[in-house]
């Protein structure tokens, strides 16, 4: 144990039992248990996986627990105190290690890739800030507490440890079809260490996922693709996502609320690296119907008052004018996040032809938002659908009784925004995508360990 510097979680949590002088889990005085037979059943599986299992000392476990039961012992490194240390421990290690991997994932995501992108500094700011990383991951999930690891205990005291086992195994159906894909062989190089992250994906234990539900709506980054699912019918269409520097972050949450001819409120960065410049030049401002407002307020203000360092305080921002030409389109759909991104139409429809489509600050550009509107409503209610069609593609909205603003989604619709390099389809099908955001190499860095 004083030579273990391995810093898993659940290799601290294992020193940390035994350093506590925690009691015999695996080892009595009638020898070593029948727990331990179940758990090296089980571990011997890792391979299948696609682990090595000297990770998880497989061997190296069923040698001891032989030489204890025979009696196998000598003088030199195989003395019975020896081996009952040895044994105990590494049992206990590979134990947590196995159980909080399967159950929960061999790394968090929310801690790995919040904290891989830094945020460009303010360049008009003169003091030295500490570094920022963008928000890359917020989707609610299970982690390994002391909680878990006390039940993972209590199940080998109450010889309950084959039970467990089972229980910790992902729930994801992916999962599955991934693994038996890496069992059956010959795969090359590339497209193993492809399956080993999509499979450390399904493990993710999230709180809510799209099987959950009949209907509902994923954005697969990688594809550069969004499927709206009810029961049985499914709605397809391109996506632009985030560019590689500003990347659209994974998370999930509810499409609660459609909006026509929206604003655009055009964040602080990009006003600070793209559009400060501009100031004074109000024909860039009127051709594209930008304008300054106060934020505290949302009054317009006078482009002849406007200076350069009113923006940079950071009191004033930008705004488009909704419409005709708006950068977000004529509709955007909204949903609860803390990135301040939402799905939205486009007026460079141009982009869905391309086939590398990360082009945006972070939001998602649909390539159908009129058949993705009637897709979220409830009840296809044919005046309201002639009215988002008007408000949706009419230039001067003339007519004010087909003019709809907003456009409640009840009930709302789980969305699902994900990063899967290897993704299901109906009749076996997996599809294979660019790593776009470099996400796997990420993911196999952290798996390394393990194999």
């Amino acid at each position: 144990m004083r030579n273990d510097k391995d810093r898993h979680a659940a290799d601290l949590h294992t020193r940390r039992y035994y350093q506590n002088e925690g009691n015999l889990l695996w080892i009595t005085r009638h020898g070593v248990n029948s727990q331990a037979d179940s758990l090296v059943t089980c571990l011997r599986t890792v391979a299948d996986m696609g682990f090595d299992k000297r990770r998880f000392y497989v061997d190296a476990i069923a040698r001891d627990i032989d030489r204890l039961r025979d009696l196998n012992l000598d003088s030199a490194d195989n003395q019975i105190n020896q081996v009952i240390a040895r044994l105990e421990y590494r049992l206990t290690k590979a134990y947590f290690r196995y159980t909080m991997g399967q159950n929960f994932g061999f790394m968090n995501p929310s801690f790995v890739f919040n904290r891989l992108d830094t945020l460009a500094p303010n360049p008009y700011d003169s003091i030295k800030r500490p570094v920022r990383f963008r928000g890359l991951f917020d989707v609610k999930m299970a982690h390994a507490d002391d909680a878990f690891y006390q039940k993972a205990m209590q199940m080998v005291r109450c010889d309950s440890v084959a039970s467990f086992l089972k229980e910790v195994q992902p729930k994801n159906p992916f999962y599955y079809q991934l693994l038996e894909k890496l069992k059956a062989g010959g795969l090359g190089k590339a497209m193993r260490i492809k399956i080993l992250c999509n499979m450390e994906r399904c493990r993710w234990r999230q709180y809510d996922n799209p099987w959950q539900h009949e209907k509902y709506v994923v954005v697969n980054i990688p594809s550069f693709h969004l499927m709206a699912i009810d029961h049985q019918d499914t709605l397809s269409m391109r996506i632009g996502c985030g560019a590689s520097k500003t990347k659209t972050p994974i998370l999930n949450s509810h499409i609660k609320r459609m909006e026509l001819n929206p604003q655009w409120f055009v964040p602080r960065s990009i006003v600070l690296h793209d559009m400060i410049h501009r100031v004074g030049n109000h024909a860039y401002f009127h051709s594209r119907n930008y304008y300054v407002r106060e934020v505290a307020t949302g009054k317009e203000v006078d482009l002849d008052r406007v200076t350069r360092s009113m923006l940079i305080s950071g009191a004033y921002g930008i705004a488009q004018r909704g419409g005709k030409g708006n950068a977000l389109g004529r509709i955007i759909f909204r949903f609860d996040n803390n990135f301040s991104v939402f799905l939205h139409d486009t007026n460079s429809k141009g982009v869905f032809g391309r086939e590398d489509r990360g082009v945006s600050h972070g939001c998602v550009r649909i390539e159908k938002p009129y058949d993705f509107a009637v897709f979220l409503l409830a009840d296809k209610n044919k005046k309201l659908k002639e009215k988002i069609y008007y408000s949706m593609t009419a230039d001067s909205l003339a007519n004010k009784k087909l003019v709809v603003s907003n456009v409640k989604v009840n009930p709302q619709v789980p969305l699902f925004i994900t990063y899967y390099t290897l993704y299901p389809f109906a009749g076996g099908r997996i599809a294979e995508y660019s790593d776009v955001y470099g996400f796997d190499a990420v993911i196999f860095d952290m798996l390394r360990k393990y194999l």
